[in-house]
């Protein structure tokens, strides 16, 4: 239990082998959110956020990874193994919180972000000048869109109440990701 919620099953194990990492730091980074035998920033990290954006966000959420673009897993969209959606939460925006599902596990997450870095490396804008020309989720959509569950939950609006900050950008990224139009 973390924040009074449940912690997805895969997270868990995760923070069990690792406490602490960083992922693709030359490429596309992001951090694993420090929990371990010398620091619990995992707890500290998920009292601020029920603090300062779950009444906005309209849903708990623990948050995992990430800086202004954060990870958090959802557990009230959990499944009956206790497998819990990801979400990315944009709080650099005024106007609150953005989320965008990105994964309908922790482990799909690991899956579609690796399958993003491996896309993005090979993108001849990075091969040639080093820049990164692809964002995750934002160009992501067709890897995302290949986890059923994923699309399944955004079609029967499971995560509506936690878009409710989004953009036209955003639902024309989202019905990509559906593999419908706008």
């Amino acid at each position: 239990m973390l924040a009074g919620l449940p912690l997805d099953p895969v997270l868990a194990s995760v923070y069990a082998r690792l406490g602490h990492a960083a992922f693709a730091t030359k490429v596309s980074s992001w951090v694993l959110t420090q929990f371990d035998d010398e620091v619990n920033r995992l707890e500290e990290n998920n009292k601020w956020w029920q603090a300062n954006y779950w009444e906005d966000l309209g849903e708990p959420v623990i948050v995992f990874g990430g800086d202004v673009y954060t990870y958090a897993t959802v557990p009230g969209l959990m499944d009956a193994r206790g497998m819990q959606p990801v979400v990315e939460v944009n709080t650099y925006d005024l106007d609150g919180p953005k989320v965008m599902p990105v994964a309908s596990n922790v482990d799909r997450f690991f899956d579609s972000y690796s399958r993003y870095l491996e896309a993005l490396v090979a993108h001849p804008g990075y091969q040639e000048s080093g820049e990164k020309e692809l964002t995750f989720p934002w160009d992501a959509t067709g890897i995302l869109s290949r986890d059923e569950r994923l699309v399944e939950l955004m079609r029967a609006g499971r995560f509506d109440a936690l878009m409710k900050h989004v953009d036209d950008s955003t639902r024309r990224w989202a019905a990509k990701v559906m593999g419908t139009r706008t």
